[in-house]
């Protein structure tokens, strides 16, 4: 498609401007521009055409002949162009709304929704998807650009993500009611708690590497599980220890059905941090969703 006989858009709606108003001055009024420059546009684009639109006269112009068909094709591309333009806005509008978050087992149970709720009162019309799964894949999600924004439980993040922290909280070590941790009347010996087959998340989640880092090598695992949901309940059935998040053990612990036991010689409180991939940082809706869940940090 050879296009070089089609003159700029400027060009052109000094064309249609100037046919509609008959003057050249009142054209560049419309147009915001001195009458100096609608007149250089309207002979650039009559050069570019190869035909004479206008025809001047001591009282102005007038449409030629030729001018006349130039003047309805010029008026149909800039509708086009027009079209063109608020459909990008559009566009523009609706990928700012829609949001991709990739979120570990903590955050997307006991946080986002919360967030989520607050985001859609700023704007009802957002659009939020989320990807669960552990740190490792939070970071991969961002990492590859399938997630604008993600949230993590672990330790430390690599070099490849920018991070925020966002929140707080502290691990417990939680048993069934009949366990015999519970009748304890002194904390448990952190050292005791390395030596007891634990229900442990899968490696790649948070809550493992940080647990690992704050006590040092575990004992073989009582069980190892994919989700928080899934500990949780494996303390009830195996009737073995877990370590898992104050915020997603709070329920559980409030109602009895789970013991949360004091832990000497540790310290488990630990930040929960929003990553993003360094080249895109978060932007519109993304970009509120950040600063909601950043605007209280939550210590538990």
């Amino acid at each position: 498609m050879d296009l070089s006989r089609v003159p700029e858009l400027a060009q052109l709606q000094a064309l249609v401007s100037v046919a509609r108003e008959g003057s050249m001055t009142t054209a560049a009024q419309r147009l915001g521009v001195s009458q100096q420059a609608v007149s250089e546009r309207i002979r650039s684009a009559e050069r570019v055409l190869g035909v004479p639109v206008f025809e001047r006269t001591a009282r102005g112009v007038r449409l030629t002949a030729p001018g006349g068909v130039v003047i309805d094709w010029a008026t149909d591309i800039l509708t086009a162009a027009e079209n063109l333009d608020q459909g990008v806005r559009t566009l523009g509008a609706a990928d700012r709304r829609s949001v991709t978050v990739a979120a570990s087992n903590t955050v997307s149970e006991c946080l986002l929704p919360g967030w989520a709720s607050r985001l859609r009162t700023l704007d009802p019309q957002v659009r939020l998807h989320v990807r669960p799964g552990n740190s490792d894949q939070v970071i991969h999600e961002v990492s590859s650009g399938a997630a604008q924004l993600g949230f993590v439980e672990s330790p430390r993040v690599p070099r490849s993500v920018r991070s925020r922290v966002v929140a707080h909280d502290r691990l417990v070590a939680v048993v069934p009611p009949d366990h015999p941790w519970t009748r304890r009347s002194s904390p448990l010996p952190a050292g005791e708690l390395t030596a007891t087959p634990l229900v442990l998340r899968e490696s790649g989640s948070g809550t493992r590497a940080f647990l690992q880092d704050a006590l040092g090598p575990l004992a073989e695992a009582a069980a190892v599980l994919p989700s928080t949901a899934a500990v949780r309940d494996a303390v009830i059935t195996l009737g073995a220890p877990a370590v898992l998040s104050s915020l997603a053990v709070s329920r559980d612990v409030e109602s009895g059905r789970l013991v949360a036991v004091a832990i000497e010689g540790v310290d488990l409180r630990r930040a929960l941090r929003a990553v993003w991939h360094p080249s895109s940082p978060p932007r519109g809706s993304a970009a509120d969703l950040l600063s909601i869940a950043a605007d209280r940090l939550t210590l538990s």
